[in-house]
Protein backbone atom coordinates (compact mmCIF):
# COMPACT_ATOMS: atom_id res chain seq x y z
CA UNK A 1 0.00 0.00 0.00
CA UNK A 2 3.16 2.24 1.10
CA UNK A 3 4.22 1.88 -2.56
CA UNK A 4 1.08 2.42 -4.57
CA UNK A 5 0.61 5.52 -2.61
CA UNK A 6 4.23 7.02 -3.29
CA UNK A 7 3.48 5.59 -7.11
CA UNK A 8 0.35 7.97 -7.16
CA UNK A 9 1.81 10.64 -5.47
CA UNK A 10 5.11 10.58 -7.71
CA UNK A 11 2.56 11.32 -10.92
CA UNK A 12 2.27 14.55 -9.82
CA UNK A 13 6.39 15.28 -8.82
CA UNK A 14 8.99 14.61 -10.96
CA UNK A 15 11.35 14.71 -8.74
CA UNK A 16 9.54 11.94 -6.91
CA UNK A 17 8.86 9.99 -9.64
CA UNK A 18 12.96 9.91 -10.70
CA UNK A 19 13.54 9.12 -7.15
CA UNK A 20 11.05 6.51 -7.42
CA UNK A 21 11.79 5.16 -10.40
CA UNK A 22 15.47 4.34 -9.90
CA UNK A 23 14.10 2.56 -6.45
CA UNK A 24 12.41 0.51 -8.87
CA UNK A 25 14.97 -0.04 -11.28
CA UNK A 26 17.09 -1.20 -8.88
CA UNK A 27 14.64 -3.68 -7.40
CA UNK A 28 14.18 -5.07 -11.16
CA UNK A 29 18.21 -5.44 -11.34
CA UNK A 30 17.83 -7.66 -8.21
CA UNK A 31 17.85 -11.21 -7.42
CA UNK A 32 14.65 -10.15 -6.20
CA UNK A 33 11.10 -12.54 -6.39
CA UNK A 34 9.50 -13.13 -9.69
CA UNK A 35 6.58 -11.76 -7.67
CA UNK A 36 8.22 -8.68 -6.96
CA UNK A 37 9.52 -8.18 -10.37
CA UNK A 38 5.92 -8.55 -11.49
CA UNK A 39 5.02 -5.60 -9.29
CA UNK A 40 7.62 -3.26 -10.72
CA UNK A 41 7.15 -3.99 -14.26
CA UNK A 42 3.29 -2.70 -13.52
CA UNK A 43 4.26 0.22 -11.78
CA UNK A 44 6.56 1.30 -14.25
CA UNK A 45 4.26 1.30 -16.74
CA UNK A 46 2.65 3.78 -15.20
CA UNK A 47 6.19 6.31 -13.81
CA UNK A 48 8.51 4.60 -16.22
CA UNK A 49 10.96 6.90 -18.34
CA UNK A 50 13.35 5.89 -21.24
CA UNK A 51 15.74 5.73 -18.24
CA UNK A 52 13.69 2.27 -17.49
CA UNK A 53 13.59 0.73 -21.27
CA UNK A 54 16.85 -1.08 -21.02
CA UNK A 55 15.99 -2.95 -17.87
CA UNK A 56 12.38 -3.75 -19.47
CA UNK A 57 13.64 -4.69 -23.06
CA UNK A 58 16.17 -7.32 -20.96
CA UNK A 59 13.16 -9.20 -19.90
CA UNK A 60 11.02 -9.63 -23.14
CA UNK A 61 12.73 -13.27 -23.43
CA UNK A 62 11.67 -13.77 -19.51
CA UNK A 63 8.89 -16.28 -19.67
CA UNK A 64 7.57 -15.58 -16.56
CA UNK A 65 7.87 -11.47 -16.80
CA UNK A 66 7.51 -11.00 -20.71
CA UNK A 67 4.59 -10.07 -20.70
CA UNK A 68 4.18 -7.16 -18.44
CA UNK A 69 7.50 -6.03 -19.60
CA UNK A 70 6.14 -5.39 -22.77
CA UNK A 71 2.99 -4.05 -21.02
CA UNK A 72 4.90 -1.21 -19.55
CA UNK A 73 7.22 -0.51 -22.38
CA UNK A 74 3.95 -0.17 -24.60
CA UNK A 75 2.61 2.50 -22.25
CA UNK A 76 6.00 4.40 -21.31
CA UNK A 77 5.89 7.31 -24.20
CA UNK A 78 8.34 8.28 -25.97
CA UNK A 79 11.42 6.51 -28.98
CA UNK A 80 13.15 4.59 -26.77
CA UNK A 81 10.26 2.08 -26.08
CA UNK A 82 8.95 1.47 -29.43
CA UNK A 83 12.36 1.14 -30.64
CA UNK A 84 13.12 -1.51 -28.24
CA UNK A 85 9.97 -3.40 -28.95
CA UNK A 86 10.53 -2.94 -32.96
CA UNK A 87 14.40 -4.31 -32.09
CA UNK A 88 13.19 -7.39 -30.23
CA UNK A 89 10.71 -8.61 -32.84
CA UNK A 90 13.45 -10.81 -34.71
CA UNK A 91 15.17 -11.98 -31.26
CA UNK A 92 11.86 -13.84 -29.74
CA UNK A 93 9.37 -16.39 -30.68
CA UNK A 94 5.90 -17.49 -29.86
CA UNK A 95 3.63 -15.60 -27.61
CA UNK A 96 6.78 -13.15 -26.36
CA UNK A 97 7.26 -12.24 -29.61
CA UNK A 98 3.23 -12.23 -30.19
CA UNK A 99 3.23 -9.73 -27.19
CA UNK A 100 5.51 -7.57 -28.94
CA UNK A 101 3.98 -7.28 -32.10
CA UNK A 102 0.97 -6.04 -30.28
CA UNK A 103 2.45 -3.90 -28.72
CA UNK A 104 3.63 -2.27 -31.41
CA UNK A 105 -0.16 -2.15 -32.90
CA UNK A 106 -1.07 -0.39 -30.01
CA UNK A 107 1.93 2.05 -30.40
CA UNK A 108 0.63 2.42 -33.88
CA UNK A 109 4.06 2.10 -35.05
CA UNK A 110 4.78 3.03 -38.81
CA UNK A 111 8.57 1.92 -38.79
CA UNK A 112 7.35 -1.72 -37.87
CA UNK A 113 5.29 -2.02 -41.08
CA UNK A 114 8.43 -3.58 -43.20
CA UNK A 115 8.91 -6.32 -40.08
CA UNK A 116 5.36 -6.74 -39.22
CA UNK A 117 4.79 -7.52 -43.25
CA UNK A 118 7.32 -10.06 -43.73
CA UNK A 119 5.14 -11.85 -40.49
CA UNK A 120 2.23 -12.30 -42.65
CA UNK A 121 3.69 -15.30 -43.83
CA UNK A 122 5.38 -16.74 -40.63
CA UNK A 123 4.98 -20.82 -40.41
CA UNK A 124 3.51 -19.44 -36.57
CA UNK A 125 -0.57 -19.35 -37.27
CA UNK A 126 -0.41 -16.66 -34.11
CA UNK A 127 2.10 -14.71 -35.08
CA UNK A 128 1.41 -14.39 -38.68
CA UNK A 129 -2.63 -13.18 -36.99
CA UNK A 130 -1.27 -10.67 -34.80
CA UNK A 131 1.00 -8.92 -37.62
CA UNK A 132 -2.07 -8.71 -39.57
CA UNK A 133 -4.22 -6.83 -36.61
CA UNK A 134 -1.29 -4.79 -35.65
CA UNK A 135 -1.09 -3.33 -39.52
CA UNK A 136 -4.80 -2.73 -38.96
CA UNK A 137 -4.02 -1.09 -35.90
CA UNK A 138 -0.99 0.82 -37.65
CA UNK A 139 -4.01 2.36 -39.95
CA UNK A 140 -1.22 3.78 -42.36
CA UNK A 141 -1.46 3.39 -46.09
CA UNK A 142 1.46 1.32 -46.22
CA UNK A 143 0.22 -1.03 -43.56
CA UNK A 144 -3.16 -1.55 -45.60
CA UNK A 145 -1.18 -1.83 -48.66
CA UNK A 146 0.60 -4.99 -47.45
CA UNK A 147 -2.59 -6.34 -46.18
CA UNK A 148 -4.19 -6.17 -49.38
CA UNK A 149 -1.27 -7.59 -51.39
CA UNK A 150 -1.46 -10.33 -49.10
CA UNK A 151 -4.85 -11.15 -49.08
CA UNK A 152 -5.25 -13.49 -52.16
CA UNK A 153 -3.04 -15.73 -50.56
CA UNK A 154 -4.31 -15.56 -47.23
CA UNK A 155 -4.61 -18.59 -45.60
CA UNK A 156 -7.99 -19.52 -43.97
CA UNK A 157 -6.09 -19.04 -40.46
CA UNK A 158 -5.23 -15.94 -41.15
CA UNK A 159 -7.78 -14.51 -43.80
CA UNK A 160 -10.43 -13.07 -41.16
CA UNK A 161 -7.55 -11.26 -39.18
CA UNK A 162 -6.51 -9.51 -42.66
CA UNK A 163 -9.62 -8.92 -43.57
CA UNK A 164 -10.88 -6.92 -40.25
CA UNK A 165 -7.83 -5.66 -40.36
CA UNK A 166 -8.23 -4.19 -43.65
CA UNK A 167 -11.67 -2.49 -42.50
CA UNK A 168 -9.84 -1.19 -39.31
CA UNK A 169 -7.06 0.20 -41.52
CA UNK A 170 -9.54 2.16 -44.22
CA UNK A 171 -11.51 3.67 -41.32
CA UNK A 172 -8.78 5.40 -39.69
CA UNK A 173 -7.46 6.16 -43.53
CA UNK A 174 -11.10 8.22 -43.94
CA UNK A 175 -10.53 9.56 -39.95
CA UNK A 176 -7.35 10.91 -41.47
CA UNK A 177 -9.21 12.69 -43.84
CA UNK A 178 -7.82 9.92 -46.70
CA UNK A 179 -10.71 9.31 -48.40
CA UNK A 180 -10.12 8.22 -51.49
CA UNK A 181 -7.17 5.96 -50.11
CA UNK A 182 -10.03 4.83 -47.80
CA UNK A 183 -12.36 4.66 -50.71
CA UNK A 184 -10.00 2.08 -52.65
CA UNK A 185 -9.97 -0.18 -49.78
CA UNK A 186 -13.56 -0.63 -49.69
CA UNK A 187 -14.17 -1.06 -53.12
CA UNK A 188 -11.62 -3.71 -53.10
CA UNK A 189 -13.16 -5.70 -50.08
CA UNK A 190 -17.21 -4.86 -51.93
CA UNK A 191 -15.85 -6.51 -55.04
CA UNK A 192 -13.52 -9.31 -53.18
CA UNK A 193 -15.11 -13.12 -52.60
CA UNK A 194 -15.35 -12.27 -49.08
CA UNK A 195 -17.59 -13.66 -46.19
CA UNK A 196 -20.93 -11.53 -46.30
CA UNK A 197 -20.45 -9.21 -43.10
CA UNK A 198 -17.21 -8.33 -44.42
CA UNK A 199 -18.90 -6.81 -47.71
CA UNK A 200 -21.61 -5.12 -45.90
CA UNK A 201 -19.12 -3.43 -43.74
CA UNK A 202 -16.87 -2.11 -47.27
CA UNK A 203 -20.24 -1.58 -48.52
CA UNK A 204 -21.83 1.48 -45.94
CA UNK A 205 -17.59 2.52 -45.62
CA UNK A 206 -18.23 3.40 -49.74
CA UNK A 207 -21.19 5.40 -48.71
CA UNK A 208 -20.44 7.03 -45.43
CA UNK A 209 -17.53 8.27 -47.97
CA UNK A 210 -19.77 9.60 -50.87
CA UNK A 211 -22.03 11.50 -48.17
CA UNK A 212 -19.06 13.22 -46.70
CA UNK A 213 -17.87 14.09 -50.06
CA UNK A 214 -21.19 15.21 -50.86
CA UNK A 215 -23.36 16.04 -48.06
Amino acid sequence: MALDEAVGAATADAKARQDLEGRLLAVLQSKASPIAKEYVCRKLAMIGSARSVPALAALLADKQLAHLACQALEAIPGTEAVQALRGSVPKLGGLAKVGVIQSLGMRRDAGSVPALTALLTDADAQIARAAAVALGEIGTLPAAQALQKFLPAAPEPAKGAVLDSLLAGAEALAAEGKKSDALAIYKTLAAADVPKHVKLAATRGMLLGAQMRNP
